[in-house]
């Protein structure tokens, strides 16, 4: 688990383990070839589930209101692996999640992205 600074850490890394798994039933497959680590098959997911905005989402889940849209912003642009977890995301929490990377705004709804699979 990563650093226990944020006082609501638990409760994230709980949700974020909740979505994974909701991902997989779903039908999410991660990418791994993406991951640029000397990692085993299972370290690299472990390493995407924790990926640049996945984390972001959790806390956002666990601090808003159910409905209310999720607004990410992150210098770097997403990760094809991110751009399709969220987009899955989406649907399951039945929520809007918009994401400004470093070169666009990307809106997701009901698992449909407005970007046209640039990620």
């Amino acid at each position: 688990m990563a650093d226990k600074s944020h006082p609501r850490t638990k409760e994230i890394f709980k949700k974020l383990e909740a979505s994974e798994r909701r991902l997989r039933v779903a039908g999410y497959v991660p990418d791994t070839e993406s991951v640029l680590h000397d990692l085993s098959h299972e370290g690299k997911e472990e390493s995407l589930c924790n990926h640049s905005r996945r984390l972001p989402i959790a806390y956002e889940l666990v601090s808003t209101f159910p409905g209310t849209t999720l607004q990410i912003t992150k210098t770097l642009r997403a990760c094809v692996n991110c751009h399709s977890a969220t987009k899955i995301i989406s649907k399951l929490v039945n929520r809007e999640i918009l994401v400004r990377d470093a070169d666009r705004f990307h809106h997701f709804k009901d698992g449909l992205r407005s970007c046209g699979h640039y990620c």
